[in-house]
């Protein structure tokens, strides 16, 4: 790979109790890629690791992966999510998108809508958006926290941010000591290559549907995001379940850091398959050898209806 330095996951990890300021942590890295087709091999690499790792996890079925991806309009979420995951088995992962929550939900504390489609051990789950937009665009948007009908006492709290920090920080170390495993990664992507990627989807005719009104709403109001997830990254990075700060303007670059950081994560849990039983090895044992006499019997067999058709 010539001068191409591998990846350090550490270089993107908010360390817990540290203080964020966006504006240092850069949107843009050296490429860990020389070439496309380069991409496309490491890439290709993790994918082939993560797949194995996946029915680790699974056969271990002591552990699970919780995966969040939060980010402004444009930023990749969904590519990454869909170039990463591209291996894994379907069965053991599901994709949840957090939209506007519904009337139901609205009556449930914040965590409910999310906690419900938490995966289970052997299992991974992706959150595209997550309860983290309780203190994102609702924090920039005070009417979203109106609609949610809480109590003057609980609205008026002199900690009231802080207060729905601790029940996330707490929450996920509730998760944690009962197996899940909590990877969050923030794509941050610099306004101005935002702007770029609005314009080609306005000038793509395939990509008009991918643009909306709101789109541009957030983006007025980018500064005030900028200072939420500041506050929200500083307040929720822990050794439970860090903050990674993926710089995402080039798209290829931030999909390789995301699976390193994946499949490395899934390494360290030192999964392995269940060890089998003198007992249950015994009664294997005892099926092999029905299932050959099976086969020797069976080879001298010859095809007999069951009923004749009147």
């Amino acid at each position: 790979m010539g001068n191409i330095k591998e990846i350090t996951i550490s270089d993107y990890c908010v360390k817990p109790g540290s203080q964020v300021d966006l504006s240092q942590w850069q949107t843009r890295v050296k490429p860990y890629y020389e070439s496309k087709q380069s991409y496309k091999e490491k890439l290709k690499t993790d994918i082939k690791r993560l797949k194995k790792i996946q029915r680790l996890l699974y056969a271990h079925d002591r552990y699970s992966l919780l995966i969040i991806f939060q980010a402004m309009d444009a930023a990749g979420k969904d590519g990454a999510i869909r170039h990463v995951m591209s291996g894994v088995n379907p069965q053991g992962c599901q994709v949840y998108s957090f939209k506007h929550p519904s009337e139901t939900e609205l009556d449930h504390d914040f965590l409910w809508r999310t906690h419900r489609a938490l995966p289970e051990r052997g299992q991974i789950g992706i959150f595209n958006r997550s309860y983290y937009e309780e203190v994102l665009i609702v924090r920039v948007k005070p009417e979203v926290l109106k609609a949610q009908n809480l109590p003057d006492t609980s609205l008026n709290a002199n900690d009231f941010w802080g207060q729905r920090y601790r029940s996330i920080v707490e929450s996920e170390a509730h998760l944690y000591r009962n197996g899940t495993r909590i990877i969050k990664f923030f794509l941050h992507l610099s306004k101005d290559e935002q702007r770029q990627r609005f314009l080609a989807r306005i000038d793509n005719p395939n990509k008009n549907w991918k643009f909306s009104d709101a789109d541009m709403e957030q983006r007025q109001a980018w500064d005030q995001y900028m200072a939420a997830y500041e506050a929200c990254l500083t307040a929720t990075s822990t050794a439970e379940a860090p903050w990674y700060i993926v710089p995402a303007d080039d798209k290829k670059n931030a999909r390789l850091i995301i699976s390193q950081i994946i499949v490395d994560t899934l390494s360290s849990l030192k999964l392995c398959y269940p060890p089998t039983s003198n007992v249950r090895r015994k009664e294997l044992l005892a099926i092999r050898s029905l299932l050959e006499q099976d086969k020797d019997e069976g080879s001298h067999r010859k095809y007999k209806p069951t009923s004749t058709a009147n």
